[in-house]
């Protein structure tokens, strides 16, 4: 079965962005080694879920750095371009976007049916209520929490929707020198 990962960036104080959707405390000069933990994260990966909020940002923004060539993030760009995406809506009826398929049924289904699929791993970025819905369904793998070094107080959270504790099991923790620490966990199956 394939592993569904979560890569998400966040505040120490836990929100994945402000009340707003504001992400100004997100730290994007990353170091070497942060960039390298990402693609290392990113190889085994040959399928990306977004809900429909995000992928209105997401696949746009990296289509246009996949077709700069100066852009210094190009081959990231070619990488969530070329691989195929899902996007998880309730209002479009169409994809918009090249590579790109839309699923319109039950989270749960259409995401076990992506699992059992032939494949690599599967990787998730938001929005908040998207990645909300899959927590609370037990439906995450690998958790790579970004906690980037701010705090907010207030805004969107991830974890704020289970309706009963979940365990996880800590893997590795990994501190960059550009402020970011990663929490890597798994969730404990009984």
């Amino acid at each position: 079965m394939r592993k569904l990962k979560l890569q998400v960036q966040m505040t120490v104080d836990g929100y994945i962005a402000g009340p707003n959707g504001e992400m100004d405390w997100v730290v994007w000069n990353w170091d070497d080694a942060l960039k390298t933990y990402v693609t290392a994260l990113t190889e085994p990966v040959d399928c990306i879920v977004l809900g429909r909020n995000l992928a209105e940002g997401f696949i746009p923004h990296w289509a246009g750095v996949a077709a700069d060539p100066t852009n210094p993030d190009v081959e990231s760009g070619k990488k969530f371009t070329d691989i195929p995406k899902v996007v998880f809506t309730k209002t479009l009826d169409a994809s918009q976007w090249d590579n790109t398929v839309l699923a319109k049924g039950d989270l749960v289904d259409e995401i076990t049916q992506l699992k059992n699929q032939e494949g690599q791993d599967i990787i998730v970025y938001g929005g908040a209520t998207f990645v909300a819905d899959l927590i609370k369904h037990g439906l995450i793998d690998e958790y790579h929490l970004f906690v980037n070094p701010a705090a907010i107080g207030n805004g969107m959270a991830i974890f704020n929707e289970l309706d009963s504790k979940q365990n996880l099991t800590l893997v590795n923790t990994t501190a960059f020198d550009c402020g970011i620490v990663v929490l890597n966990y798994e969730p404990k199956r009984d």
